[in-house]
């Protein structure tokens, strides 16, 4: 079986994301961009990082408007979220080169949306193999937390021997 590692969902799985109080999309908007992973602006949506991403660089496209109905959405918002989609793909492609994308909207917590009531856009750069419905249909089992951080995790947990053990420990 084949391993995807992915240790920035550990955090999630767990369930120790830090969450503002409120609207998460709304809290990014006067939010420090550095401190929110905001990596552009434009005048009616943002793009950010998706925290818990599926797979390395998936973004999220998100209108300052809090709105959850797309049909909603003003001309100018829509226009403005196409257009940054398109910007994003470019972007996402210098960087990592992917095969593929999905692109889509979750709209309404029936269809997935985690935030349904703030509309947002997802990027997901996609390879061959990468995931998709894992361990049932393409023997892959998703990691979520990197062999190097077990490994560290496991050493700083290791009673230490005594002096007296005639071993010294190894970095």
């Amino acid at each position: 079986m084949d391993h995807l590692w992915t240790p920035w969902r550990m955090a999630y799985l767990r369930g120790e994301s830090d969450k503002p109080d409120g609207c998460i999309f709304c809290h990014k908007i006067s939010a420090d961009d550095d401190a929110e992973f905001v990596v552009f602006r434009s005048e009616h949506v943002y793009v950010t990082l998706n925290r818990f991403p599926y797979n390395n660089g998936h973004l999220l496209i998100v209108p300052y408007a809090h709105i959850g109905e797309f049909t909603a959405l003003p001309l100018e918002t829509l226009t403005d979220l196409m257009r940054t989609t398109q910007e994003a793909i470019v972007a996402l492609r210098a960087v990592y080169n992917p095969a593929a994308f999905n692109v889509g909207l979750n709209l309404g917590a029936a269809a997935g949306a985690g935030v349904a009531e703030h509309l947002h856009l997802h990027i997901v750069p996609r390879w061959p193999g990468d995931a998709s419905y894992l361990s049932v249909i393409a023997g892959t089992r998703v990691i979520p937390d990197l062999l190097e951080d077990t490994y560290r995790s496991l050493r700083a947990a290791w009673p230490p021997r005594g002096a007296d053990s005639g071993g010294a420990a190894t970095g």
